[in-house]
């Protein structure tokens, strides 16, 4: 199992001293998200202060960008982190595309495969010469001068995922992409009864199986030093849960569970602004289903035991006040990476 770390302070020297020590620290992957912050820029120092660890946006937004626009990013990161770039894609939800963005929307999953394919269009034009000439129902392109052609890089072959949490795009990962980004707000069930079928059935459309996707994630790790900070980060995980849980496009997860009412009532709740109160709807049960939970010295076969059965690459990281911590990470981080 590959082991995923990421930032959180967005300056030059945080995000390069993040990267390099989590290379050092023998992460496989460093990620970027797309939330206060371009998602992109980070991965620029990474590839500065790094050699080989794998560089991945998680995610990127896709329908806030043309897939040209995408392209070009992907194809110079791809180029100056010498292949070692993973575009991970996502497609938001109506609200944050329109309003915040505004961009147009459509059904996000056909919307989305179209995208992938353009992505891939494009990459073929720069790298093999052959002519640009992409048609689809949201995007067309047809004109590739010399002057604004970037051309053939050394690892043209960039990985794509995408996030999936609804059958549609779980689907549409499993065509034509290389990997998926599950949502951390998932259950091992519904990744049974859910996702892991529809990318099976994406798959066998272009003749491949699951085999041939990457999965990546899927549910919240709770963690701590002792009983005292685990309660403390359960609690702030329940609030995590009830913000997902009160959206209506990850309403098929709390159902799957035949907790409808719970969503409902969140979803009411986050309407009249009651941010604060919604973490108390989150049961016991509820937690123990969307996160794995345990001390430090339990949590790594913990993971293991529910991701390794059909995770590629996880997240974990906790704070690191001292030597102590950093001994504790390393520990961890070599347990999860054992076969």
């Amino acid at each position: 199992m590959k082991v995923q770390a990421s930032y959180s302070e967005y300056s030059v020297q945080g995000i390069s001293e993040a990267a390099r020590k989590a290379e050092e620290r023998g992460y496989d992957i460093f990620s970027s998200s797309e939330t206060s912050h371009n998602p992109y820029l980070p991965l620029v120092l990474a590839a500065e202060h790094t050699e080989q660890v794998q560089l991945q946006t998680s995610i990127a937004l896709s329908f806030a960008r043309s897939p040209m626009d995408t392209a070009y990013i992907a194809w110079d990161l791809q180029n100056l982190s010498k292949g070692r770039l993973s575009l991970g894609l996502g497609s938001q939800v109506r609200g944050h595309i329109v309003r915040r963005f505004s961009m147009p929307w459509s059904a996000p999953a056909p919307r989305m495969r179209e995208y992938i394919v353009a992505l891939k269009h494009i990459w073929d034009s720069w790298q093999n010469g052959t002519k640009l000439d992409f048609a689809g129902d949201h995007y067309s392109f047809n004109l590739m001068s010399p002057f604004f052609n970037p051309g053939p890089i050394d690892n043209p072959d960039i990985q794509v995922s995408i996030a999936g949490v609804n059958p549609n795009m779980l689907r549409v990962a499993g065509e034509v992409c290389d990997g998926v980004i599950l949502h951390s707000f998932n259950t091992p069930r519904y990744t049974r009864e859910v996702v892991l079928p529809n990318l099976q059935l994406g798959a066998e459309r272009t003749g491949r199986s699951i085999e041939d996707i990457q999965i990546s994630g899927g549910g919240f790790i709770v963690t701590g030093a002792n009983e005292e900070e685990l309660e403390k980060n359960k609690q702030e995980t329940k609030s995590r849960i009830s913000f997902y849980a009160s959206t209506r496009s990850y309403a098929d997860v709390m159902k799957t569970h035949g907790w409808d009412d719970t969503q409902e009532k969140l979803y009411r709740m986050s309407i009249d602004g009651q941010w604060n109160e919604m973490g108390a709807q989150i049961t016991e049960e509820m937690l123990e289903n969307f996160a794995v939970v345990g001390t430090y010295d339990e949590i790594a076969p913990k993971i293991k035991s529910t991701y390794g059965r059909y995770a590629t690459s996880v997240a974990f990281s906790m704070p690191i006040k001292g030597e102590d911590d950093e001994e504790v990470l390393l520990n961890i981080l070599k347990k999860l990476k054992e076969s």
